[in-house]
This record gives C-alpha cells, structure tokens and sequence, in this order.
C-alpha cells in the first residue's frame, strides 16, 4: 500500500453541480451569503471595540464568537465559489490539510465560545450581586484563552492522525471542501482507530458542552420564571433563546456530519449536512445577536453616525 502524499500531490473536492450554468449560479448564491455573513460579523466586532457600553465580558465573548465565525466562513466558503467559477475542484494536499486543521480548529473554538456565553449568562442572570466578581476582564480572557489552546491541540492532533492513512484507490472528495469525515471514506487504510478517535472525542467534548449549556439553561429558566415583572422575563428570555437556538443548530448537524459511519450518506446529503454547522451559524449569529439586542443597534448607529461626521468634516 502506497503513501498517497507520495503519489498523489491533490485532492479533487466536489462541485455545487455538474451542470455549468448552476455552478455559477450557487457560486454567487454562496458568495453573497459570505458577504453577508462576514460584514455582519465584522460590524458586531468594530461595535463591540468601539463602543465603551459594550465593554462587558457578554460582548467580550460575543465579539470573539464574531471573529471566529468570520474566520469560519472565510475557510469554508471563498476557495468552493471561486473553484466552480473557474471549473477548478484542485486542492494540494497541505492545502487540503491546513483547511482541516482550520475548520476543526475554528468549530472547537465555536462550541466552546457558546458554552462559556451560557456561563456568562447563567452567572448574569442567577448571580446578578456576584457578577463583575466572577466574570473579571481576567477570567474572560482566560476562558478564551483556554478556548483557543485547547483548539489547536484537538485540532492538531486529528488532522495528524488523519493524514497518517493512505488513500490509494480515489482522490475525489465528495464534500465541497475537505472535512474528516470525507477523507476516511475515501481511505484504503483501516480507519476503526480514527473512527472511534474521532467518535470519543466528539461525543466527550460536545456532550459535556451541551450537558453543561443545558444545565445552565435549565437553571437559568427557573430564575428567570420567579422574576415578578413580566418585562425582566422577556428580556431575559430574548438574550437566552437564540443562543440556544444556534447551539442546538450547530450540535446536532455537527454530530450528524462526524458520527455517521463512513460508508452511509449520500453527497448530496453529506453537503446539506456540512452548510448547516459551517455556513447557516456563523451567518446567523450576527443577524441574530444584533436584529434582538437593542444595544447593539443603538451602538451601530452611534458608530455610523460617527463616521459620517467624520467624512463631512474631511
């Protein structure tokens, strides 16, 4: 059995469709949901930054989920549109690995961010006195800190451990951009060990993540249903619901990718399953976060209109 870096120098991803007028067209379509998502997610963090209101370790964390997402739809999206523009499906090997590096890198870093944001609103809401004591600028960044260190190493470790197999019967990857998953099926190396690998740590880290968001969300509905006036219940509800909404959405399409066995789904199905956890959150978030949170569109307009003075003054 041959080393496929050896032999082989690329991978050839999937298309969004063999017909070339379709290409162009979901190369576009993806290509403004791109757009969208990275300007919204780009706003939230120059809002966050420049806005002293906003200096609290929620828009702490909600600027860093932002900056994620941004980096999280630049990986996945840019090189498949411009590939199906240009009829190109390419990708080097070390490309192929350093974008699985990176996408398992940045969907850790997600899943933690929103867990630690349930933290913070669980410690907000439940805790108010204690709150600016538990949730110091200190132990904010630690968390995210740990967050990013943790990421590398789960990320480094299965992106090596993929790469150890050989793959010498295809180099098509049936997935639009390359994913662990998509590999293992195509190796003609015993892929048990990285299954299980992958399984296990999958089922390890979402699982406790989304014991302890569901905890603290349990607990955080109790409170928040003995608050007397009706408006705190409600504002305290909006700050809550799509959080856990894009969770949810995140955690179940994410496990549905990664823990199916390697000889099921179609590519079609694979490539729906693989928008929902690595193009639909981070698109949402900014829509989400800012079209229900008054301080933020409040501090959107302050910034604008800064800028626009700023213009007329020049």
């Amino acid at each position: 059995m041959s080393n496929f870096t050896t032999t082989v120098t690329e991978f050839l991803l999937m298309g969004f469709s063999d017909t070339r007028e379709l290409q162009i067209l979901y190369s576009l379509l993806f290509f403004l949901i791109y757009s969208a998502g990275l300007m919204g997610n780009l706003l939230i963090v120059i809002v966050t930054t420049f806005d002293r209101r906003l200096h609290t370790p929620m828009y702490f964390f909600l600027r860093n989920l932002s900056i994620v997402d941004a980096c999280f739809i630049s990986i996945t999206i840019p090189q498949p549109s411009i590939n199906s523009l240009v009829n190109n499906r390419a990708i080097s090997v070390p490309g192929c690995a350093a974008q699985i590096f990176l996408v398992n890198f940045m969907a850790y870093v997600e899943f933690t961010l929103l867990t630690v944001m349930a933290r913070d609103r669980y410690v907000a809401i439940c805790h108010p006195l204690l709150y600016s004591v538990i949730m110091n600028p200190s132990v904010c960044i630690q968390m995210t800190l740990m967050c990013l260190f943790t990421g590398l190493l789960y990320a480094g470790f299965h992106t090596g451990y993929t790469f150890q197999l050989s793959f010498c019967q295809s180099n098509v990857i049936h997935q639009f951009f390359c994913d662990i998953p998509s590999l293992l099926k195509i190796s003609c190396s015993e892929t048990f060990s990285n299954m299980l690998c992958l399984l296990v740590s999958t089922l390890v880290i979402g699982g406790g993540c989304f014991a302890f968001i569901t905890a603290s969300y349990v607990t955080i509905f109790s409170t928040v249903l003995k608050f007397p006036v009706k408006e705190h219940q409600k504002k305290a509800f909006s700050t809550c619901v799509p959080h856990i909404i894009v969770v949810s959405l995140f955690l179940f399409s994410g496990y549905y990718a990664y823990l199916q066995p390697p000889s099921d789904s179609g590519s079609i199905k694979d490539i729906i399953i693989s928008i929902f956890y690595s193009i639909i959150p981070p698109f949402l978030n900014p829509i989400i976060y800012s079209l229900r949170n008054k301080q933020i569109k409040e501090a959107t307009r302050i910034v604008v209109k800064g800028k626009l003075l700023l213009r007329n003054k020049a």
